[in-house]
């Protein structure tokens, strides 16, 4: 469950800053991720979660909102004494955020429950991860969908340093400048800082790597090619679940054949679109607005 502070700007380290206004949104990178591939996958994709909540209202109502999303939730465990995740976050007016998650029930996910869900895992036409869950879990999914032939898509996010056999195993590595730059020591401050630090995660042995940059686009390299694609261009209300919203999208459209660059284009329409709206899970897009919408790669 998110937890957001809006305020005039983020507070520096020790300020106490008055904000604006409170409101708890639905939220989880997982979740959101979930969330974004049923919204934008429309009936194209049919998406299950595995995962942990509390037994707590949080969890109640994470349970219950991903349910009205129609997502197969026969792997989403209810853990007795422990609280849902949270994420503490502050949104400033110009749409930054600063986040601080507490896992909770996430951290009880288990490798045993990924076994439980292997069936699934390995008839998937992607499977998509994210690290607020144990890496340990995160590899024992991965490592059943690459036996499988299942695509991964990795959003090492929040970042930590990874294991380099589980690289090779990864199809498409999604990051931010942060996670880009934890994980290849290169600052990642430029496009050309981008391109580097994706050659360097391609020489780990990923196929392919995106690195996400606001408002200058993404850079994407691998198997496919490589390339810049701008970002649309829109006013930004808050960013939170954006990165989730293009993992989503892209991964919708790939695992349903579209080419590279229309997938992470797509992506980005819909990460746009999610921008100009407060929350995480309530930012979200649909297909059918995104078609209806003016949101381009002009």
């Amino acid at each position: 469950m998110d937890l957001v502070v809006h305020a005039p700007r983020l507070p520096s380290p020790g300020e106490t800053l008055l904000g604006d206004r409170f409101e708890t949104v639905n939220g989880g990178k997982g979740a959101n991720q979930a969330v974004a591939a049923a919204r934008l996958g429309a009936n194209v994709a049919n998406v299950a979660m595995v995962g942990c909540v509390g037994t707590d209202a949080f969890g109640a109502s994470l349970y219950d909102a991903l349910s009205c999303e129609r997502i197969d939730l026969a792997h989403v465990h209810r853990i007795a004494d422990q609280p849902s995740g949270i994420a503490s976050i502050t949104v400033g007016s110009d749409g930054a955020n600063s986040i601080v998650v507490a896992p909770g029930a996430n951290a009880q996910l288990s490798t045993a429950h990924v076994d439980a869900a292997a069936e699934l895992i390995a008839r998937a036409d992607m499977l998509i991860c994210q690290l607020e869950v144990p890496l340990a879990s995160v590899e024992r999914a991965i490592g059943i969908a690459a036996r499988n032939g299942t695509p991964v898509l990795l959003n090492p996010a929040p970042a930590q340093p990874l294991d380099d056999a589980l690289y090779r195993q990864i199809d498409y590595l999604l990051v931010n400048e942060t996670e880009a730059a934890l994980l290849t020591g290169i600052p990642v401050n430029s496009v050309p800082c981008a391109r580097s630090a994706a050659e360097a995660l391609l020489a780990k042995g990923v196929r392919n790597v995106l690195v996400t940059l606001g408002a200058q686009g993404v850079i994407w390299a691998g198997a496919h090619g490589s390339g810049q694609m701008a970002a649309p261009s829109v006013r930004v209300v808050d960013t939170t679940a954006a990165g989730d919203t293009f993992a989503g999208g892209f991964t919708v459209e790939r695992a349903s054949g579209a080419s590279m660059q229309q997938s992470i284009a797509f992506g980005q329409r819909a990460a746009a679109l999610s921008v100009t709206r407060a929350g995480a899970q309530s930012s979200i897009p649909f297909r059918t607005e995104l078609e209806a919408t003016s949101v381009s790669l002009a």
